[in-house]
């Protein structure tokens, strides 16, 4: 029987390769809640589109490195922006309804975000991401070939360490836990895939759901693969800021269409910041904010769209719209009270532009993964691309890879621990971690900081994984075990890089340096492993 490809995640990288892959091989989809929550549904922008008679390849590119700090690599950036219209095109022919324009490339309406030199970001109203996974989730739902499993966890990745007198080191499969069943199976693969997205719940005020917690990362860096830039987590310059609702995120396609930032007096302040204004990098955004909130002893800005009128606000942003209005706050008519929190993982497992990682037939794609493309600080919109480009290069790369014989591998061993006799070391750990993360880990970071983080998540560690060696795995022991791992990788990444750059700012560097270079961490004990060609 033909193993299946296992891939890990359920959001937009993951269901590209499935479907991509489910013509010619099974599929196995683990979605660690259900199949509607994920990073992509909540993605209100848009998604990048080199479309428009006014824009071109070499435009994009410029506008991806400007953001990217001097730390984009250009061959990538500019393959993902080539195959751009080709991602939008097959995502309309799966129906994903874009909002349109009977003048507009393609038919689609193409609007504007910070950093962008043109319109060229393809969109469903405010709600793409929503728009994109609900009509790829359906063609999965409907695939015989694709079988998706709610409130299944990969534990573990299975690799040739834990079979005996393996020929090479390769990935053989997953260790998962039906979190229904508090059962943990083994699944061999034909290869694995991780598509897990981003780690922003390491953070105490983040944009990310629940499902963030850096499982794909975490589990391939103890698989022995490299990661790279972890320090660059990207900071969104506009979540709301209400009791009831702190991880609502405030669009930036809100200031494309002009939409400014003030102070409580009703003072614009973004001009005195950078001649870009509402519409510079979100990292220069978020910083601004952050300085103008501890200048002013603020918990919050505001962002003023109430020049741009109930009508339009309705047809152009409707979801924020009545978001707002559902808490109590008329955006037609009042400011919108906002504030930076972590929103984007820019670094990740290294991988080319298949997917491919350093361990073979295990891949990683989307915000999981660093293919280059973001640099130091991810340009608005270019994450919904990549997952679609390098997504469709994923699964082929895994069709041409062919039939491969694998091991039997070994059951999942719980012969050893026990039932929890208690929950509170996670959740107090959990809560210590974020908050530390938050403290000393944010938009602006200093070497004393960082070693403060360092320090006391070694001692998180060391109690959860005594927690993890002695009693029987949970979804949140499982998810507070990866977010310390990247936690690690963060604070580790950003003690080596003695510069500010992009979303990396310390008070201890505050120059550029005038050459940059990724931050590469290899992982301790690592095996001899080859990165494809």
């Amino acid at each position: 029987m033909q193993q299946p490809v296992v891939i890990v995640g359920a959001g937009l990288a993951g269901l590209t390769v499935a479907l991509q892959l489910a013509e010619h091989a099974p599929v196995t989809v683990l979605a660690k809640r259900s199949l509607e929550e994920g990073a992509t549904a909540w993605a209100q922008g848009g998604i990048v589109g080199v479309l428009g008679s006014d824009d071109s390849i070499e435009s994009h590119l410029r506008d991806t490195c400007e953001a990217g700090a001097g730390l984009v690599d250009v061959p990538a950036a500019r393959a993902i922006a080539r195959g751009s219209a080709a991602a939008i095109e097959w995502l309309v022919k799966l129906g994903v309804e874009f909002t349109t324009d009977p003048e507009g490339p393609l038919g689609l309406h193409l609007t504007r975000e910070g950093g962008h030199a043109v319109r060229r970001i393809a969109h469903a109203a405010d709600a793409t991401g929503k728009a994109i996974h609900d009509a790829l989730l359906a063609r999965a739902r409907s695939h015989r070939n694709i079988r998706l499993r709610e409130r299944w966890m990969a534990v573990d990745l299975i690799t040739s360490r834990h079979v005996p007198d393996s020929a090479e080191p390769q990935c053989l499969g997953v260790y998962a836990l039906d979190t229904e069943r508090g059962r943990v199976e083994t699944l061999p693969a034909a290869a694995v895939v991780l598509a897990s997205g981003g780690a922003g719940k390491v953070y105490r005020y983040t944009s990310n759901p629940d499902t963030a917690t850096g499982d794909g990362v975490a589990m391939a860096w103890r698989a022995g693969c490299r990661v790279a830039n972890m320090e660059f987590i990207q900071f969104h310059p506009t979540c709301l800021y209400h009791s009831h609702d702190r991880t609502f995120l405030i669009t930036e396609a809100l200031r494309g269409e002009g939409a400014t930032l003030r102070l409580p007096d009703g003072t614009r302040f973004m001009p005195a910041h950078d001649s870009r204004a509402e519409l510079a990098p979100r990292d220069v955004v978020a910083r601004a904010i952050d300085f103008e909130m501890k200048r002013n002893g603020l918990d919050h800005v505001w962002l003023d769209a109430t020049h741009l009128g109930l009508s339009f606000l309705q047809s152009h942003f409707p979801t924020i719209e009545a978001r707002c209005r559902s808490l109590g706050i008329d955006i037609s008519k009042q400011p919108i009270p906002v504030v930076p929190a972590a929103h984007y993982t820019c670094g990740g497992i290294a991988t080319d532009l298949r997917g491919r990682t350093d361990l073979a037939r295990l891949y990683a794609v989307g915000e999981t993964a660093y293919t280059g493309l973001h640099g130091a600080n991810r340009l608005a919109s270019n994450s919904l691309l990549e997952c679609v480009v390098v997504g469709r290069s994923c699964a082929e790369d895994i069709r041409g890879q062919g039939p491969s014989e694998s091991p039997a591998l070994p059951s999942w061993d719980e012969s050893r621990v026990e039932d929890p006799d208690e929950q509170v070391v996670i959740s107090h750990n959990w809560d210590e971690l974020r908050l530390t993360m938050w403290n000393y880990v944010g938009i602006v970071r200093t070497t004393r900081r960082l070693e403060r983080a360092q320090h006391r998540i070694r001692l998180l560690r060391k109690e959860t994984d005594e927690y993890y060696a002695n009693f029987r795995v949970s979804r949140d022991l499982l998810e507070l075990r990866n977010l310390l791992e990247c936690a690690d990788l963060i604070v580790r990444s950003a003690l080596r890089r003695h510069e500010s750059r992009g979303l990396h700012y310390s008070r201890d560097y505050p120059r550029t340096l005038a050459a940059g270079l990724p931050t590469i961490l290899v992982p301790p004990g690592r095996l001899t492993l080859k990165r494809p060609s």
